[in-house]
């Protein structure tokens, strides 16, 4: 059984209005005009799956949180969450999902147990119920002794656990959060990474947005990989990392236009792709660094000079440079 499945889904939001000079007549603007952030994207999301939707800034990750946790309107497409019809069951959903969004958003002017307090009310949940419930999760979370605290005397981890403590104070059964760990220092991170996998295995269903690749790579079951709305990819981590072209990417940098030794790299042996982006050479080698000499003299035999050399092991990054033609971040 699944507990998300979305078929077709389309949202475009309408392009920014165009200032007309004055005394001039408006510009007329196509009906079909507008931002496409989610195209035509068939996903399904297991019961108990630890799910990740990975990609850049702008890929499109919050817009599609945003449709599955009933914030954002459908342009067009089904989107289904926990058996409950987003567009036309929104109250049904909310009531089967727990959110933790990308930046804290708790009350402050209450407490740490007030917040849990307050919100649980909304689900129907008697006071003296939702404050054992409250404790309870924040014992787990450790964040008991913060009971009694405002919002702003706690961390940024810590109120990064206050919100996942609010989404399961009514016993969700689908978790989402959007880009969790964006602003945490490394080990507030790997500490929400242990709540995380030990919320997991309660068999709780799991759906994270992130554009931080090991972050992915540790946590998910699969991921769907998008960029400009479009899923571009969708596995487990370790087949999509197979799924990288060549052994190696290598980038050399020049001090000039790289096209000219694109060419030359694509007939290098050993090379599977090239391909050049202003002064950056990107090529995905299956002899690892051994091409780098060959590299760099085809570059020089245009007037080129070496600024910088990287190599990258197949990775998740590989991958979606593979894909897109440019990094995660």
């Amino acid at each position: 059984m699944n507990a998300i499945e979305s078929r077709s889904l389309r949202k475009v939001y309408p392009a920014p209005a165009i200032k007309k000079r004055r005394g001039a007549p408006a510009p007329p603007t196509p009906p079909s005009a507008g931002i496409v952030a989610i195209d035509s994207l068939d996903l399904a999301v297991a019961d108990g799956e630890f799910f990740g939707v990975l990609g850049p800034n702008g890929a499109g990750k919050t817009t599609l949180i945003g449709i599955l946790t009933t914030r954002v309107r459908i342009t067009s497409g089904e989107a289904v969450v926990a058996g409950a019809n987003v567009a036309t069951e929104p109250a049904a959903v909310r009531r089967r999902i727990g959110v933790v969004p990308q930046r804290p958003n708790p009350d402050r002017s209450l407490s740490v147990i007030e917040n849990l307090v307050f919100d649980a009310t909304y689900f129907g949940i008697a006071r003296a119920e939702a404050a054992r419930r409250g404790m309870e999760l924040l014992e787990k979370l450790g964040i008991a002794d913060k009971m009694n605290a405002k919002v702003d005397q706690l961390s940024g981890g810590q109120q990064q656990r206050l919100m996942i403590a609010r989404a399961l104070t009514h016993d969700p059964r689908v978790i989402f959060l959007d880009e969790p760990t964006v602003g945490l220092d490394p080990q507030a991170r790997l500490a929400l990474w242990a709540i995380l996998r030990e919320l997991h295995g309660q068999g709780r269903t799991i759906v994270m947005s992130t554009h931080y690749m090991e972050e992915a790579d540790q946590l998910c079951d699969r991921l769907a990989i998008i960029d400009q709305g479009k899923l571009l990819a969708l596995d487990t981590p370790a087949a999509l990392k197979a799924k990288a072209p060549g052994d190696t990417l290598v980038e050399v940098t020049f001090d000039g236009d790289a096209s000219v030794a694109a060419d030359a790299a694509r007939s290098i042996e050993g090379v599977s792709n090239a391909e050049a982006r202003g002064p950056l050479l990107r090529v995905f080698s299956n002899r690892g660094g051994e091409v780098i000499p060959a590299l760099i003299n085809a570059g020089e035999a245009h007037g080129r000079i070496v600024r910088d050399i990287h190599l990258s092991r197949p990775s998740l990054e590989t991958l979606f440079i593979s894909l897109t033609g440019r990094k995660l971040t």
